[in-house]
């Protein structure tokens, strides 16, 4: 009877060794009975010997087998097996030859064991190999405890969500050092207010031609290839934008367009990514992360580009800031997979826990575009997108200069006042994330965790926008931005996460089209910002954005769902 195959099951996984060789013998007897405990021996340099003793339940080599412990443990060195015995229906397994490790002694554990139907033979014990490999020793009832790197057991899914939070702190850091360098441009180039809003509004031009495309480009070779051209195309643009604005303001508008055109893919190829990386139970808490680098590479950019500014002018925030791309892209290109199933170092523990109770499927080929247009969630989606995103566009592109206008900050002010709402958003994305995931995990549907926590992203804004029209201190208009920024993030476990939602196949699309959507609002509310500054105030620039709130409320309660209508 063979057994080789038994032996590496949950009972004995492997023996492996690598060392010098000694002529030692050690044995181990078989009896029948029921076994307690675990035992194992896990070598750094090279050799393994794993044993497993299941407590509670009777250990079946094969059916019909069964054992209980006689132990004696003594201290020895290390060994590898490599030939054994079997006397009668009693088992002897005699390691006469071996390799000895003396730089670790581990216990050697003596049981025996007898087998009730099944002899167990020499030809047998012959399948199971000693092979060369690397491990560390493991004795949970001895003196040697588990030493594996923490790096080694971080789960992989983490590493890719760890990995596109960087992609954002470097997506929203090369997006507002503009806001904070458009101050001192506009005073070098006598610039005025509509031509900065000109210059501002020129990155979404960009930006809204690859929302689409870089949905289905993710969607149809993966969202690695994607992320990592979006990362590299916008860090070589934000790098030679001090050049293009010294050359002309035509040059200068390409390229922020084309800055624009890297930046577009980002969103949409990491929602494809994370669609197959993050099973439904950490899908907000994974986005809320991701989007929150947004928020904290808003906050670095704006904290750190007024010193640099300062010290250096206003050219090194773009040099700085477009050079780290480099450092991501080699860290992306090493360690990001598109999907699980491409990746050869994910355990089979995570993999199982990944694509457990979801059906594989074959890339998409062809787009069903539509019966995508067909469905009143998408329509929900896109609509609500663009009522949240003329708001959050207005902060992040006007914030400086309304304290630098309105509350009379000087440049460093600016930069420093407008780090609070985004330091507010970075923590409460996280904190709507968590309550999302435990409200689903308690048995909320996730059509009701969506629209809750969305209503809290458009109703929080609008109050807190309308108060600062009755605000007669700095201070109060700064705590009224951040508390409107903040309740902001809870967007990210509401319409941010549902794409995943109604269609994962298409997370990609689906987030490519809403976000359409939301350029759109940049591009036109942040023109008509400026244009509506020129001939009227603050007050009616937050008027329209808590409208458009309103409206995005109601749309979103009525038509969306958090179920899948697409497959």
């Amino acid at each position: 009877m063979a057994i080789g195959s038994l032996i590496c099951s949950r009972n004995f996984d492997s023996f492996v060794g690598s060392g010098k060789v000694c002529h030692q013998e050690q044995s181990i007897s078989y009896h029948k009975g029921e076994l307690s405990g675990i035992a194992a021996a896990r070598f750094p340099h090279g050799s393994f010997f794993y044993q497993k003793f299941h407590s509670r339940m009777a250990i079946a080599f094969t059916p019909g087998f069964s054992c209980s412990p006689f132990i004696q443990q003594k201290n020895i060195g290390r060994y590898e097996c490599s030939s054994y015995s079997s006397v009668g229906n009693w088992c002897q397994l005699s390691k006469r030859q071996c390799r000895h490790f003396d730089y670790v002694k581990v216990n050697r554990t003596r049981a025996y064991y007898k087998s009730e139907e099944y002899d167990i033979t020499d030809a047998a014990l012959d399948s199971l190999k000693c092979t060369e490999g690397s491990a560390e020793a493991v004795l949970i009832e001895g003196n040697l405890q588990e030493t594996s790197p923490w790096w080694q057991q971080f789960p992989k899914r983490w590493v890719i969500v760890l990995l596109c939070f960087c992609a954002f702190l470097l997506c929203n850091m090369d997006r507002v050092n503009m806001s904070i360098a458009i101050l001192p441009m506009s005073q070098e180039f006598n610039w005025n207010s509509a031509t900065v809003g000109l210059i501002q509004s020129s990155f979404f031009w960009g930006y809204l031609m690859t929302q689409i495309l870089g949905g289905i480009w993710a969607d149809k070779i993966g969202g690695k290839l994607v992320l990592g051209f979006g990362v590299v195309w916008w860090s070589v643009a934000t790098v030679l934008t001090p050049i293009a604005a010294r050359i002309g303001l035509p040059f200068l508008l390409m390229m922020r367009a084309f800055m624009g055109l890297g930046e577009g893919v980002a969103m949409p190829a990491m929602n494809n990514i994370l669609s197959k990386w993050i099973p439904v139970s950490e899908r907000s808490r994974s986005l809320a992360l991701v989007y929150s680098g947004m928020y904290l590479g808003s906050v670095t950019g704006l904290a750190v580009s007024p010193i640099l500014i300062h010290k250096f002018g206003w050219p090194s925030v773009f040099y700085l800031f477009g050079s780290l791309g480099s450092i991501w892209f080699a860290l992306w290109l090493r360690k990001a997979y598109s999907s699980p199933k491409d990746d050869p170092e994910l355990s089979a523990q995570e993999e199982k826990l990944i694509l457990w109770g979801s059906t594989s499927k074959e890339p998409v080929s062809v787009i069903p575009w539509k019966l995508i247009l067909s469905k009143a969630p998408v329509w929900a989606l896109i609509i609500s997108h663009f009522c949240h995103n003329w708001g959050t566009f207005i902060l992040l592109t006007w914030m400086p200069t309304y304290y630098n206008q309105v509350l009379k900050f000087n440049l460093t002010e600016s930069g420093l006042f407008c780090v609070l709402p985004w330091l507010t958003m970075a923590l409460f994305a996280n904190i709507g994330g968590w309550i999302a995931d435990t409200l689903v995990s308690k048995g909320l549907s996730i059509t009701a965790v969506r629209k809750i926590m969305q209503s809290i992203g458009f109703l929080g804004p609008a109050f807190f926008l309308t108060q600062l029209s009755h605000v007669r201190t700095p201070a109060m208009a700064v705590l009224c931005m951040a508390c409107s920024q903040g309740s902001d993030a809870f967007s990210q476990s509401g319409l941010y996460s549902n794409h995943q939602d109604i269609g994962p196949r298409y997370a990609g699309v689906l987030l490519g089209l809403s976000n359409t959507a939301g350029v759109l609002a940049g591009v036109f509310g942040t023109a008509a910002t400026g244009y509506i500054l020129q001939r009227g105030s603050w007050d009616d620039v937050f008027k329209v954005a808590v409208v458009l709130y309103i409206i995005g409320t109601l749309v979103w309660n009525i038509f969306s769902t958090g179920e899948k209508v697409l497959d």
